[in-house]
């Protein structure tokens, strides 16, 4: 469906920007979005802008499928004097997690797979998994106590961490991971595809028993590799052919299109106080224009848009649907969405599911959200919310490695829920 907007500054007045049928919850709020108060949303990143405290940032709200707000602000490139617009392509790391909690979810679907199934089922280097132990007089390395299961990897309890743990850190950098992946969860240089990468992590030690607690790590990347041994396709084409042409995210890859490359924004960085472009590499700029394009990583690998990103998470608050195109069943959109991890992830009122962090109850975190919402972000300092009770999207794209000294999350968010008012 081709939709016809016109726009005054961040608020539409037309038709759906992300069609669809709006959740059954949202559609009995009587919320609406304050014109007046959505303006505060410009003027804090305008400032935050000009203070630099940040080079810029993409964002977008959608209200039961209307979009009520985006904003381009500040320098895709600021150097180049190139200024951000909406479209602009960012690299949104680990909310590529969620994308490859939905491919497994549809093996799951066709009965190819269940999240019970040992890894080591499609991964053999993973059949005798081991754990590290801190002890007296440095480490020792013992046997995992169960198999690690495909739930473990999404859930993130798999006792898996990023390898940057001093405890494991000189191991990881041996095998090309952990330190010498970038921050850890950087694959987009090497030149071999990721079930490579995963069969050496398979012979490394862990660092906690499988579901002992909440380890953040190569759970997702494991994930995209057991889609790969599925599917029988690379992740890339898996998600191009399943996911990608099904929503209409006609601007979400791997590694970024020759012709697309002068939309990707740059990546900056604090350095004392003054914002400066990062280095080129792992720990800066990366290799999505320029790279081996082999390692598709179901991690933290992908470059999105805020209204690719929009159509995405649009179909999981209507409940598996977009467009008239079915991805998954509501039952499966709810276990997608519900926590699994009890306290593990959170005491502050978090939980995690599948594929989010979700809020259990209410001032969790001290964020306003309501109980049942669900997002996540990446190490760029993107951020995303589904709020299913008010019908509300939200997302923050911009691109600072490592993290800003503001809280731009936080502001965000806090922003898009003081312009939510009961309708008049």
């Amino acid at each position: 469906m081709t939709c016809l907007l016109r726009w005054f500054g961040p608020v539409v007045v037309g038709t759906t920007l992300i069609a669809g049928r709006p959740s059954p919850v949202s559609a009995q709020q009587p919320h609406r979005f304050d014109p007046e108060r959505l303006a505060r949303i410009d003027r804090a990143m305008a400032d935050l802008v000009d203070r630099g405290a940040m080079a810029g940032a993409v964002t977008l709200i959608l209200h039961d499928g209307v979009a009520v707000h985006r904003g381009a602000y500040g320098w895709a490139d600021k150097p180049a004097g190139r200024r951000l617009e909406h479209d602009a392509l960012f690299r949104i790391a680990s909310q590529t997690k969620a994308i490859t909690a939905v491919g497994v979810m549809l093996l799951v679907e066709e009965g190819r797979l269940t999240l019970a199934d040992p890894v080591s089922r499609y991964l053999p280097s993973f059949a005798r998994t081991t754990v590290a132990v801190a002890t007296d007089t440095g480490r020792a390395i013992v046997p995992a106590r169960r198999p690690i299961t495909i739930r473990d990897l999404l859930t993130h309890t798999s006792g898996i961490s990023y390898g940057t743990d001093p405890l494991v850190a000189p191991l990881y950098q041996a095998q090309g991971l952990g330190p010498a992946a970038g921050f850890g969860w950087y694959t987009a240089d090497k030149d071999e595809p990721i079930c490579d990468t995963m069969d050496r992590l398979g012979a490394l030690p862990f660092v906690r028993q499988p579901g002992e607690a909440y380890v953040y790590g190569y759970g997702n990347d494991i994930a995209g590799c057991l889609i790969e041994r599925v599917a029988g396709q690379p992740l890339d084409r898996f998600f191009a052919a399943r996911i990608f042409a099904p929503l209409g995210m006609n601007d979400t890859y791997f590694f970024v299109p020759a012709d697309k490359a002068a939309r990707l924004a740059a990546v900056p960085r604090d350095s004392a106080g003054s914002i400066v472009l990062a280095p080129e590499g792992a720990r800066g700029q990366g290799h999505y224009v320029q790279g081996p394009r082999r390692s598709f990583a179901g991690g933290a690998g992908l470059v999105s848009t805020a209204p690719d990103y929009g159509r995405f998470l649009q179909m999981l608050l209507n409940g598996g649907a977009l467009d008239g195109v079915r991805l998954l069943a509501p039952s499966t959109v709810r276990l997608l969405t519900a926590n699994s991890v009890g306290t593990m992830h959170s005491g502050d009122g978090y939980g995690y599911s599948l594929a989010f962090q979700t809020t259990e109850r209410t001032g969790a975190g001290a964020a306003p959200q309501s109980v049942g919402s669900y997002g996540w972000g990446g190490a760029y300092q993107s951020s995303y919310l589904v709020d299913p009770a008010e019908g509300v999207i939200a997302i923050l794209l911009t691109q600072h490695l490592p993290s800003l000294a503001v809280d731009v999350r936080g502001i965000f968010r806090n922003l898009v829920y003081q312009a939510l008012v009961p309708a008049p």
